[in-house]
């Protein structure tokens, strides 16, 4: 794994290097692989190519993690809901994509994450079975997966004292105890993707954003850059479609039929203190939970809807009054004082590029489409990868890298990222041992003494952006340096959460404009 020191050799994205390789890209030599999107899978794709030693050149008519990639609940989950629905492969390869994160690949971003489903006297005693049969079954998942069980205990039953004590927040009236289960949870899965996309140009992979796609062929791409609106070509042997909901306008005979997702944001006193997470039945319902995810910015989010979206897919999903009523209700249904309307500070909305495979007739809600991935290939050799979950995104990117090195005949070995770090991983003892604040750590890994040691030499960047977020001028100033981020809408949005609360966005931006406006000279 990776050494506690400063970024690996070639893996820095800067707004200087990302001119200096567009210059160079297009219209220039043809290279194997072009990535359009660099979203989680599509970041996953120009690395699993890159570490096979083909030349890649990945693009995105945004930012890094710009769509559903930065909405998620920032969980690295082990398919217990597709075990239950009968989808054992899709549960099998969630558990055992969720230990590779976690003990592999990126044991800096993903740690194990408590969760209590408290049973009230809204969950029948046979439900409650059901729910303990069902962790029980997750563990039986772990273990066929391999994944240690240090790095993730045992499920078990609780009393109503332990229940109240890990979520003080329950009502006592008729709770009769609870459900303890563990999962993986993401530091940030904006952050997952800007490793992967840090990994791969490490790797010798140029990562273009604000290059919009225009039109595809199998042989390359007419491209646009966003910011100067210059128009080009990239020419590839192999062009592989990882834009996610926007994949079917890019390639003809695709179907995707978007799922939203929205998640409430809270503020840390709203619930009070939240040693573990939740998992609140909804009514009615006998496989489908609202969560309760506390942060470590000490944010709160309660998600998710599983909602279809019908018409134009917009750039950022909005979250609808629908949607944050319906979680309310949910979470009022178990916690003593009811969380109000006003309560919420921020809320926001992701899109589930879910393929839609019917024929003569839908599914009547987009909760019963699989989250099988799938891997298509068009007449003109296009490859485009659709469907699947945050989760299993390397084995989705392993499978859309095998299917263009078969049919574009490219020479490659087989995928090599199930043992490969990403930038910032290391052993558990390695990143305990670190001298940086342990919420660094957690967001950068071995990088945590280098983003530390800029506020270290300069007292100004050790000041928080915001008073009541902990993000500081360092982070901000290693964003732009290190992490691609061009603007101030890149910082906030995606390189930290400030973002998810609009008024915090608002109080924050000239502080991350002056940072910006500072490290100008700097950013090449």
């Amino acid at each position: 794994m990776n050494s506690p020191s400063g970024p690996p050799p070639g893996s820095s994205l800067s707004a200087g290097r990302r001119t200096r390789e567009l210059a160079r890209t297009v219209g220039g030599p043809t290279v194997d692989v072009l990535v359009v999107g660099l979203g989680a899978t599509g970041a996953g794709v120009a690395l699993d190519a890159a570490a096979r030693g083909l030349s890649v050149v990945a693009v995105d008519a945004h930012d890094l993690a710009f769509g559903t990639s930065r909405f998620s609940s920032k969980l690295i989950h082990g398919g217990l809901r597709y075990l239950a629905s009968g989808q054992l492969d899709v549960a099998h390869e969630s558990a055992v994509e969720r230990g590779v994160l976690m003990e592999r690949t990126a044991p800096h971003l993903v740690r194990a994450q408590p969760f209590v489903l408290p049973l009230t006297p809204l969950v029948p005693h046979r439900q409650a079975a059901l729910a303990r049969a069902g962790f029980r079954a997750g563990d039986t998942l772990r273990i066929a997966a391999r994944t240690a069980r240090a790095t993730l205990p045992p499920p078990r039953r609780l009393s109503a004292v332990e229940t109240r004590h890990l979520a003080p927040v329950l009502r006592g009236d008729g709770l009769r105890g609870g459900l303890l289960s563990w999962d993986g949870r993401l530091t940030d899965d904006a952050r997952l993707v800007t490793a992967l996309a840090r990994t791969a140009a490490a790797r010798g992979a140029v990562v273009l954003t604000r290059v919009r796609a225009l039109a595809l062929t199998g042989t390359g791409a007419r491209v646009r850059d966003e910011l100067t609106g210059e128009e080009g070509e990239i020419r590839a042997r192999a062009v592989v479609n990882a834009s996610g909901v926007w994949a079917d306008g890019l390639v003809d005979g695709i179907r995707i039929r978007p799922s939203r997702g929205t998640h409430l944001v809270l503020r840390p006193d709203c619930l009070g203190p939240l040693p573990a997470g939740l998992h609140i039945p909804v009514p009615g319902e006998s496989n489908r939970f609202v969560l309760v995810l506390p942060q470590d910015d000490g944010r709160v989010y309660v998600g998710l809807t599983d909602e279809p979206v019908r018409g134009a897919v917009p750039d950022v999903a909005e979250a609808p009054e629908t949607d944050i009523g319906f979680l309310l209700d949910v979470l009022g249904s178990v916690v003593d004082v009811p969380v109000r309307r006003d309560d919420v500070v921020g809320a926001f909305a992701g899109l589930r590029p879910l393929l839609d495979t019917t024929t003569g007739g839908a599914p009547a809600r987009t909760a019963d489409i699989s989250r099988r991935h799938a891997v298509l290939t068009s007449s003109e050799g296009v490859v485009t990868v659709v469907g699947g979950k945050l989760t299993t995104y390397r084995r989705m990117a392993e499978d859309a890298v095998d299917t263009a090195v078969r049919v574009r005949g490219l020479a490659a070995g087989p995928s090599r990222t199930v043992a490969l770090p990403l930038v910032g991983a290391a052993a558990p003892r390695t990143l305990a041992a670190l001298p940086a604040p342990r919420r660094l750590v957690q967001r950068h890994g071995t990088e945590a003494p280098a983003v530390h040691a800029l506020g270290e030499r300069d007292p100004r960047l050790r000041e928080r952006v915001l008073p009541s977020h902990p993000v500081t001028g360092a982070e901000v100033l290693w964003a732009l340096r290190h992490e691609g981020a061009l603007d101030e809408a890149d910082v906030l949005d995606r390189r930290t959460r400030i973002g998810l609360v609009p008024a915090d966005r608002e109080a924050a931006l000239d502080a991350v404009r002056d940072l910006l406006d500072g490290a100008l000279p700097q950013r090449g």
